[in-house]
């Protein structure tokens, strides 16, 4: 087992874990007791592995695998692309910062879109203008962004980082969705959108909740800060809705 877990970068007690929660269990054991790993259950492993780093939490995991219907070889080829994206948003990421960098260093740059490279946010300009175009919020957001100078965007995802890295280190703490500093996270996100985009209201922070776990796009974008992470920030979300819309 502990070659095992040295070759699949996981520690002793995460195989025990996986074992004792049915999602990696190893039939073969040694006269000794020890659990011995096949070739099907080391590839079984590797799945486990790439849909974690994908952000799949173990329930799904274990759901998604043991499906009658599940065929690895298929599955490998959607991770493989899965991959293939990430790595690519990544590296234009990289650029996205090394660009602003250069800003703040007061080098000039001399093509600003550059700064978005990888993040992307006309990614899904048509979409959202079919979903919310006829809404004053997004006729807002539109007014807003336009004026935004580049100082602000790296602003703007700066402050957007912080706070959700704290929404990740609260959910790595065991922290409930309904605990109050959770809700108190997730009305400073209500607020920060209120703030840079549009009027956020409570039920329309609930209908982007909704899409962050409903979206795979959405999820995985916020999943980068952490495995659970866009559920944990939907149900927060969905709590401090309650709180804020409660009488009295």
């Amino acid at each position: 087992m502990k070659e095992v877990a040295r070759i699949g970068g996981l520690t002793v007690r995460t195989l025990h874990h996986y074992d004792a929660i049915g999602l990696l269990c190893p039939r073969l054991r040694s006269k000794a007791g020890y659990r011995l790993y096949t070739e099907a259950d080391l590839l079984r492993l590797q799945q486990i592995v790439v849909y974690r780093e994908l952000g799949v939490p173990l329930d799904q995991i274990r759901s998604i695998m043991d499906d009658p219907a599940f065929e690895p070889r298929a599955a490998l080829v959607e991770q493989r692309e899965r991959l293939r994206e990430r790595a690519e948003q990544t590296q234009g990421m990289l650029r996205a910062v090394d660009a602003a960098l250069r800003v703040l260093d007061g080098e000039e740059v001399i093509d600003m879109s550059e700064l978005f490279d990888g993040f992307d946010p006309s990614q899904y300009e048509d979409e959202a203008r079919a979903r919310w175009g006829h809404t004053d919020a997004y006729a807002e957001s539109a007014r807003r962004t336009k004026g935004y100078s580049t100082e602000d965007w790296v602003r703007i995802q700066r402050e957007t980082d912080e706070l959700m890295q704290r929404i990740a280190a609260l959910r790595a703490a065991g922290a409930s969705p309904s605990d109050p500093a959770a809700m108190d996270l997730a009305e400073e996100h209500r607020q920060q959108i209120d703030r840079f985009y549009y009027p956020c209201r409570h039920e329309i922070h609930r209908g982007l909740a909704r899409m962050y776990v409903e979206d795979s796009r959405f999820t995985a974008n916020l999943d980068r800060y952490g495995e659970g992470v866009a559920a944990f920030l939907a149900a927060a979300i969905e709590a401090n809705v309650e709180r804020g819309t409660r009488p009295g």
